[in-house]
């Protein structure tokens, strides 16, 4: 694993095309993953510490901005590896970018519409129009650190001692079943008038937030 690391670091190892695959189906689910057990605590708190907020639009506890935005950084960061300070900077300024302009369209797409509005959260210093705030951007940088420096260098562990056929397949089963999540509740709920996770959840109880 160390030998690993450091070739990954100083940019020595060379993946093959069936290896990216299985790294960026590894990344999706895991770092949406991470991004919805973030905000489930988050949340928690800001809530005032009374209950638990299902986050996301989705049945499974995945948050497709924090997949979107762990290719981002993987794509615009992985020469800068040895240079933590840079991944964190441009990781910071991707993603801050990423979250305003995606909350602005889905405000100006969905007439008012909020997925998250920082105007009516804790700890929002720096906050422009409740789309973005200093915390998100700084937790997004150091969460781009863990990103490239522990998980990515742990998943091509995993890929290059696993089994071809068994890691190929495990990673694509999970992006899979996020992907697939994603389309049900973005698409198939709406044009074949079912109902979607959201509807789902509420009906049987589960908190959300509301803005």
């Amino acid at each position: 694993m160390k030998d690993i690391f450091k070739n990954y670091v100083d940019d020595k190892i060379k993946l093959e095309k069936w290896q990216i695959v299985c790294l960026l189906c590894l990344i999706i689910p895991i770092s949406g993953f991470f991004g919805f057990i973030y905000e489930y605590i988050f949340y928690f708190f800001n809530g005032g510490m009374e209950k638990f907020y299902w986050r996301g639009g989705n049945f499974l506890p995945w948050i497709n901005i924090y997949a979107i935005g762990s290719i981002i950084i993987m794509i615009t960061t992985w020469k800068l590896k040895r240079n933590p300070i840079k991944v964190f900077l441009l990781s910071v300024l991707t993603t801050g970018i990423l979250e305003y302009f995606s909350g602005y369209a889905i405000y100006k797409i969905g007439n008012g519409l909020r997925f998250w509005d920082y105007n009516k959260e804790i700890l929002n210093f720096g906050n422009i129009n409740g789309f973005i705030c200093l915390r998100s951007v700084l937790f997004f940088g150091l969460s781009a650190l863990m990103l490239m420096y522990i998980i990515v260098p742990f998943c091509i562990f995993l890929i290059t001692k696993i089994n071809k056929k068994v890691i190929l397949t495990i990673s694509i089963i999970l992006c899979s079943l996020v992907i697939f999540d994603e389309l049900y509740n973005l698409l198939f709920s709406k044009i074949l008038n079912i109902p979607n996770a959201i509807e789902v959840y509420k009906n049987k109880g589960f908190n959300f937030m509301k803005f």
